[in-house]
């Protein structure tokens, strides 16, 4: 185990400036290892991955602290982005080197590193990460009438009652084809727009919708169309400037890894008129695909054959997406979108993404770039290569998903420590204004509700789809759900980044996975407490700077129990949770005389410059 008192690469006192630097500064290292230890010599061990450099540097003797030896050297970062991974060697006469990485001492030449993540400085718009982001599901969130689906692509079906239960079963070919549809519309969201500001929204996040076959239309099939059933490109152009008035910008979702096979551009069924890559090899789309029989056998995602991959490097593809003028990309920013989320985005070659950014920038200044990654973006492995997302060029930010799973571990009776550790390594790891325009949620249209998840205990597994799909918690299960998504909302909003979310989560919609979390919204049926609790959670987020941009700084992190402050100038709000069935008491350093829970009205004093306070079980508490 690491002793923190040697070296601890969180503190500013071992390792200066935090976390990840830029281009070419200067990184000063400080270790105190015990002079009872005998160490003459001190060396910092560096790799510079992308470029394959190994080097050591010495760090000179800088004296004796009590009973500790001081070594202090400076470590010039590269010129270019780079993952660095480094440790110390320490030398004794007559004895065989120690090493020192993430673990602690070792004699072992293949030690856990410590990672230094070297990035070029790059404008991140800040707004994306101020503010709160709301994420739809188009054709579940509200509609204005039943529309018909004749003509258009794919067999649709249309529900005509918004609260029947979607289709989740599979037909005879042994496929969930997706096909059924309920009608929500772009100007349904429109008729809503007051709702969400109220709510304290300022970013909305539509999932896919361009044409496509499913109701899901992560299979797009025209690029450069709405979805008729969502409605026209007048319709979108208006709610965004319906959207901006209201002080909100507009996220869409780019599905540029792979086309439906039912698109213009593959065209499987022929519903286009003109040829697509299945339909000859003459099509200006065949190129886009990458057959190993044409036209049955071709690359696609995942093995799905409705979701054929596109080549991403081909020239043609890259103009229509990303460079002309008229792109994909550009002109639906002219339409009035203010960002693009890059689904898939491991997927997607670095030199792809950097084109997109590249192009958002010119055309727009101020848009945002998030991508799809699940796990710690700076270091991620994808197809075999090290990816460079943080690193300047290419994503301003992207979904949190170890967020979610630290917070779920953490609100279903898990350890404040452990949250804590997973958090303060991606802030140790993640460029500063990459941290805090990340998107943080706790549900998504990709895991089961998470009301459903935080509160469902059957007693008997749910085996079947069925079963699933018509279970509904019982009174004290959603009690249960719906105590912990306050406490994780109060989480969520609190922390770093932009808390997101997912449709329908803030008026307690339940379900298990997808379909069962893609319901429709229940407009007639909102739970008034968990509603009331997401709005005043909106209204200080958006009006306390030091939960938008502010320090974070733990307090307490001790069995079920998690306490921080953030700090913005002389402004500063308190955080306690308590993930346990009984009550924790924390105690915190507080200047000021006493200090107001604006949830529940709670006034709690401070003495002699200590605040002191219980948190009740599966309960938080936030202080100003």
């Amino acid at each position: 185990m690491l002793d923190r008192t040697v070296f601890f690469s969180r503190d500013t006192a071992f390792k200066s400036p935090f976390g990840a630097v830029t281009l070419g500064q200067e990184v000063t290292f400080t270790l105190r290892p015990r002079t009872w230890q005998g160490f003459t010599r001190c060396c910092l061990r560096v790799y510079e991955e992308f470029g394959n450099v190994s080097k050591e540097i010495e760090l000179p003797a800088a004296g004796v602290e009590g009973d500790r030896a001081v070594f202090r050297g400076v470590y010039t970062a590269p010129t270019q982005p780079e993952l660095v991974w480094y440790s110390f060697a320490f030398d004794r006469p007559g004895s065989p080197r120690t090493l020192l990485g993430r673990g602690g001492y070792s004699g072992d030449d293949a030690l856990d590193s410590f990672q230094l993540t070297v990035y070029e400085p790059n404008h991140t718009p800040d707004w994306f990460g101020r503010g709160i982001t709301y994420q739809i599901f188009p054709d579940r969130f509200c509609r204005t009438a039943v529309p018909d689906p004749k003509g258009m692509v794919g067999d649709r079906i249309v529900h005509q009652n918004w609260s029947e239960l979607m289709e989740y079963l599979p037909d005879e070919a042994g496929e969930i084809r997706n096909r059924d549809f309920f009608g929500g519309s772009l100007q349904g969201v429109l008729s809503k727009l007051d709702y969400l500001k109220d709510l304290g929204v300022t970013t909305l996040y539509f999932c896919p919708i361009f044409e496509s076959a499913s109701n899901h239309r992560y299979d797009t099939a025209d690029y450069s169309r709405i979805d008729p059933m969502l409605g026209t490109e007048e319709d979108f152009r208006q709610l965004c400037d319906e959207a901006h008035r209201r002080g909100m910008r507009v996220m869409l979702d780019g599905v540029f890894n792979h086309t439906g096979s039912n698109s213009r551009y593959f065209n499987a069924k022929g519903f286009y008129p003109d040829p697509g890559a299945a339909q000859s090899a003459e099509s200006p789309y065949y190129p886009w695909y990458n057959f190993q029989h044409w036209p049955d056998r071709y690359d696609s995602w995942w093995g799905i054959n409705t979701l054929p991959a596109v080549n991403e490097t081909h020239p043609a593809y890259i103009d229509y997406i990303i460079q002309n003028e008229d792109s994909i990309v550009r002109r639906w920013l002219r339409a009035g979108a203010d960002a693009w989320r890059l689904d898939v985005a491991d997927e997607l070659p670095d030199s792809f993404i950097a084109a997109i950014r590249a192009a958002m920038t010119e055309e727009k200044p101020e848009s945002f770039l998030m991508g799809e990654v699940w796990e710690d973006g700076s270091n991620k492995i994808a197809y075999s290569q090290r990816r460079h997302y943080l690193l300047g060029r290419e994503t301003h930010g992207l979904m949190n998903y170890p967020f979610r799973v630290a917070a779920m571990a953490f609100l279903t009776g898990g350890m404040g420590r452990d949250f804590m550790e997973a958090m303060e390594n991606l802030r140790e790891n993640y460029p500063r204004d990459a941290y805090y325009s990340a998107m943080n949620m706790l549900g998504t249209h990709d895991n089961p509700r998470i009301l459903t998840m935080l509160g469902a205990r059957p007693q008997t597994p749910l085996e079947t789809r069925t079963q699933r799909a018509c279970y509904r918690m019982s009174p004290a299960e959603r009690d249960r759900g719906a105590r912990l998504l306050m406490m994780g909302t109060l989480l969520l909003y609190c922390f770093p980044g932009s808390p997101t979310i997912f449709y329908g989560d803030e008026a307690g919609m339940e379900g298990f996975e997808d379909p069962f979390n893609r319901g429709t919204f229940p407009w007639d049926n909102i739970d008034p407490a968990l509603l009331r609790h997401f709005r005043i959670l909106g209204h200080l987020r958006n009006h306390l700077p030091c939960l938008q941009r502010g320090e974070i700084e733990y307090l307490y992190a001790e069995g079920q129990g998690l306490a921080f402050r953030r700090v913005l100038d002389d402004e500063a709000v308190i955080v306690a949770l308590n993930s346990g069935d009984r009550p924790i008491d924390m105690t915190f350093d507080c200047d000021k005389r006493s200090a107001i829970d604006p949830i529940f009205k709670q006034q709690f004093n401070t003495r002699f410059g200590k605040l002191h306070i219980t948190v009740p079980p599966q309960d938080g508490i936030l202080l100003i």
